[in-house]
C-alpha cells in the first residue's frame, strides 16, 4: 500500500503548479539551458567599461570615498541595474575583465528571463488563457534584437525587463486596490526610472488612472482611499529613486530636473549606415525609427500587434464614443495595449535614436501586448478554443 503525502510538506504544492504551468516552466527550462550554452560566446561591448565605471564610481560616492562621479559626462545615468552588478563583482573578488563580463551578461540574460516570465503573468492575469499569456512570453523572448542584446546591454534590456514587471504590479493594483499593491507598484516604477530616467513617464499614466476612478467613487471614504492610493504610490516610488540611485542623495530635485532632459540632449556623434549612404545619427530623418522597428521585429509579431491595436481601437471607437478609450483603459480587454502610449511619448519627446533604435527596445512591450489581444481574438474563433482556456 502506497505512503500517503506527508501534509505538511514542502513540497506538497509544487505538483499541482508544474501540473498548472508545465509548458510556462518547459519553456523558462529550455530558454535558460540554451542561455547557458552560449552566454560565455560573447565579447565586451563597447559601454561596458563607460557602464562599469560609472557604477563604481558611484559605489565610491555612496561609501563616501571621493566624488569623482561629479565629473563624469554619464553622471545622470540610472543605477538600479549597474549598482548591483558592480556590487557582484567586489563581493566575488572579480578582477579578471573576461570574468567581470561573464558575469554581468549572465545576471543580464537572467533578468531578461524574469522579465519574459512577467510577460506570461501579465498576460495571464488579464486573459485567463495560458496559450495567449504563452504565445506572448515567447514573442518577449524569440524577439531577435531584445535576444541578441539580452547578454551584453545592461540598459536597454533591464528596461525591457522592468517595463513588463510594472504593467503586470500596475494591473496587479488596479484590480487589488490596495495601499500595499500601489506601494509596490510605486517601488517598480522608481526602479524602472533609476535603470533610465524616462521611466518617469509611468508616474502621470498611473495618476491619471486612479484619476478616472474618482468622478465614479462612490462616498467620500472611496474618494479619500483613491487618493490616499495615489500619495503612497508616489511617495514610495521618490523613495525607491532616491534610496538607489546616490548621485541623487545631496541635491534629489535638482539632480533629478538635471537628468530629465538626458535622453533627448545625448549627442552621439558618429554616423551609421542607413539606407546605402552614411547620416548623422543626430539628424536621423523621419524614416529611420519605423525602418529599423519594422526590420527588427519579427513580422509575425507586426502582424499580430496592427490587428490587436486596430481590434483595440475598433471596440473603444464602436458606438461608445472617443471617451470611453480612456474610462476603460484598465479593463480586462484593453489593458495591455494601455501601453501603446508609450510609442508616441518618446518619440514626440526627441529621445536620441542611434544603433538601429537599441534605446527603444522596451517599446516593443506595446507591440507585444497589442499581439495579446490579437492572437486572444484567434482562440475565441479556432476550432479548439477550449484547449486554449486557462
Amino acid at each position: 500500500m502506497a505512503a500517503s503525502p506527508v501534509p505538511n510538506s514542502p513540497l506538497r504544492g509544487v505538483a499541482p503548479v508544474f501540473r498548472r504551468h508545465w509548458a510556462l516552466i518547459a519553456a523558462l527550462g529550455a530558454f535558460l539551458l540554451a542561455g547557458l550554452a552560449i552566454w560565455d560566446d560573447y565579447g565586451r561591448s563597447p559601454y561596458e567599461n563607460v557602464h562599469g565605471l560609472h557604477a563604481a564610481a558611484t559605489v565610491d560616492y555612496a561609501m563616501g570615498r571621493d566624488d569623482a562621479i561629479l565629473g563624469l559626462p554619464y553622471r545622470s545615468y540610472g543605477m538600479a541595474f549597474e549598482l548591483p552588478l558592480t556590487l557582484v563583482e567586489r563581493a566575488a573578488s572579480l578582477e579578471d575583465s573576461r570574468a567581470v563580463s561573464l558575469m554581468r551578461h549572465l545576471l543580464t540574460h537572467l533578468f531578461f528571463l524574469i522579465g519574459g516570465l512577467f510577460a506570461y503573468l501579465l498576460t495571464l492575469r488579464i486573459f485567463k488563457n495560458k496559450l495567449t499569456a504563452l504565445l506572448c512570453m515567447l514573442l518577449f523572448l524569440l524577439h531577435p534584437r531584445l535576444y541578441a542584446h539580452s547578454f551584453m546591454n545592461t540598459k536597454d534590456i533591464p528596461f525591457a525587463s522592468m517595463v513588463m514587471i510594472v504593467l503586470f504590479l500596475a494591473r496587479r493594483a488596479f484590480e487589488k486596490d490596495t495601499l500595499w499593491a500601489f506601494a509596490l507598484l510605486g517601488a517598480s516604477v522608481g526602479t524602472l526610472t533609476n535603470i533610465r530616467v524616462f521611466g518617469i513617464m509611468f508616474v502621470p499614466a498611473v495618476l491619471a488612472m486612479r484619476g478616472f476612478d474618482l468622478p465614479r467613487a462612490l462616498g467620500a471614504n472611496r474618494r479619500n482611499r483613491i487618493l490616499l492610493s495615489a500619495g503612497v504610490f508616489v511617495l514610495v516610488g521618490a523613495l525607491t529613486l532616491y534610496t538607489g540611485w546616490p548621485y541623487l542623495w545631496s541635491d534629489p530635485v535638482g539632480r533629478l530636473i538635471e537628468s530629465l532632459p538626458q535622453p533627448t540632449n545625448y549627442q552621439w556623434d558618429k554616423t551609421e549606415l542607413y539606407q546605402g549612404r552614411e547620416i548623422s545619427t543626430i539628424a536621423a530623418p523621419a524614416s529611420y525609427i519605423p525602418t529599423w522597428f519594422s526590420l527588427t521585429a519579427p513580422p509575425f509579431a507586426l502582424l499580430l500587434g496592427a490587428m490587436g491595436a486596430a481590434g483595440v481601437f475598433a471596440r473603444s471607437a464602436r458606438g461608445r464614443g472617443g471617451g470611453n478609450y480612456l474610462r476603460r483603459a484598465r479593463s480586462p480587454r484593453l489593458s495591455p495595449q494601455s501601453s501603446s502610449w508609450e510609442s508616441p511619448s518618446t518619440t514626440a519627446g526627441g529621445l536620441c535614436i542611434f544603433s538601429g533604435r537599441r534605446s527603444l527596445c522596451w517599446r516593443d512591450s506595446g507591440c507585444i501586448g497589442s499581439s495579446a489581444h490579437s492572437s486572444k481574438r484567434g482562440c475565441a474563433v479556432w476550432p479548439t478554443a477550449r484547449h486554449c482556456s486557462a
